[in-house]
């Protein structure tokens, strides 16, 4: 649903046929997964339990939905078919919100809740709860006999957390806000039982990119308290090149385990990344960077520079190849920097703008060849293409300063902003 789509009234999805991007039914909705937050702050939605075939109910995220529409839900693509698990933080929209009796904060009256609203968020990919359907009347009137009104999801009470809970469930509410640079710093700093605790609490998404930001000691402990499929899962969502750094500090035995049970896909990225050594460009690419094919156009290219998930330095370029355009690609032509994208009609082929007099890096390209690249040529990344021509990654600055920096960096200069709590008060 676009920003800006009518909302949808959950009820109207209960049993609604999920498509893949290929017209393919994947199941059927059976429940709305949502995270309650802090004093009036409406919910926010995490994803949506399908039931696929055997009756397994499965979880998707909100981040792989493309449509919602009262009539039928359109997923991105691949769907993860592990066994849906609910978390501590988590609620059932269907199952645990509806029929509930609340406060209307105006008058002081219990209402019982009919249904509830989602909405995507303007220019976003988050989703919210933010209105609520109640009915006036004692609990187990019939309906008919109350009348009916829909509020904002502020204009009620008896569904959010308590302000000074002490659970980890109000402790990941409150920290919602910060960055995950800043939450990797209060978790650092949380006991082994309480980060544990907070660990368990944060959904997939949310708890890969902490991960990213912790030191590698509090990544290994973490993800050994994870059961194995959820620390798969993780992995999953992780950048591959943090998953295969992060990979690569586990036993021989328990490496395998995991990538044994990560989607073939994503295991298969993660592999080929360690198959290099970690201080050469093939051992600091992402596999993930933009490929685009010769006939795209600039267009093209900055619709995929806006998506929200790009880091900085991914987004500040993109790379024209031959087919296949996802790495190991075909022929790697050139790079085609965000500012010449921006001086550039809409309609222009990204071919003809492309710069191919900048040679790219070897896979086995040391750190301070890659370092010498980037500053040297004012670049935020860096191609890594083979003997054989074909693009593998991109190096970006990020992941070299992570391996030019103190191995304590994180722990010794690494500070919060003012007014952060660091999580041991």
């Amino acid at each position: 649903m676009a920003a800006g789509a009518p909302r949808v009234f959950v009820s109207h999805l209960s049993g609604v046929a999920v498509f893949d991007p290929n017209g393919d039914q994947v199941g059927r909705v059976r429940d709305l997964v949502a995270m309650l937050r802090v004093g009036r702050r409406p919910p926010r939605l995490l994803g949506i339990v399908v039931e696929v075939a055997g009756r397994r109910l499965i979880f998707l995220p909100m981040t792989r939905v493309s449509g919602v529409e009262s009539g039928q839900v359109i997923t991105t693509g691949v769907v993860n078919l592990r066994r849906f698990e609910q978390r501590p933080t988590e609620r059932l929209v269907l199952g645990e919100l509806l029929d509930r009796r609340v406060t209307l904060v105006e008058t002081g009256e219990q209402v019982t809740v009919l249904d509830v609203a989602i909405q995507q968020l303007p220019a976003r990919r988050d989703w919210e709860i933010d209105k609520v359907f109640v009915r006036r009347g004692k609990a187990g009137a019939l309906r008919r006999k109350g009348e009916t009104l829909t509020v904002e999801w502020s204009a009620v009470t008896g569904f959010s957390l308590e302000e000074h809970g002490q659970g980890a469930e109000n402790l990941v509410a409150t920290f919602e806000q910060l960055r995950p640079a800043d939450l990797a710093n209060v978790m650092h700093h949380l006991s082994p039982k309480r980060r544990a605790e907070v660990a368990a609490a944060l959904d997939d998404d949310r708890l890969a990119d902490v991960l990213e930001e912790l030191p590698d000691d509090d990544q290994v402990e973490i993800l050994g308290k994870l059961k194995d499929e959820r620390a798969a899962d993780v992995l999953e969502a992780m950048d591959p090149d943090d998953a295969a750094d992060l990979l690569s500090e586990l036993p021989e035995e328990d490496k395998e385990r995991l990538l044994t049970l990560m989607q073939p896909d994503d295991a298969a990225d993660v592999r080929r990344l360690l198959s290099y050594e970690e201080r050469t460009a093939g051992g600091l690419m992402t596999t993930e960077p933009i490929v685009l094919r010769p006939d795209a156009t600039v267009a093209d290219a900055l619709a995929r520079v806006r998506q929200q998930d790009l880091s900085p330095a991914l987004a500040a370029q993109v790379y024209v190849c031959r087919p296949p355009d996802e790495t190991p690609t075909g022929k790697y032509l050139g790079t085609v920097h965000f500012q010449r994208l921006l001086r550039e009609p809409p309609f222009a082929l990204v071919s003809s703008v492309v710069d191919s007099d900048l040679k790219p890096l070897p896979p086995d390209a040391s750190l301070p060849s890659v370092t010498s690249f980037l500053a040297a040529y004012n670049m935020v990344a860096a191609p890594v293409v083979d003997a054989s021509g074909s693009l593998l990654g991109a190096v970006t600055v990020d992941d070299v300063l992570d391996h030019l920096l103190p191995e304590d960096w994180r722990e010794t200069e690494f500070h919060g902003p003012e007014g952060v709590p660091d999580g041991r008060h």
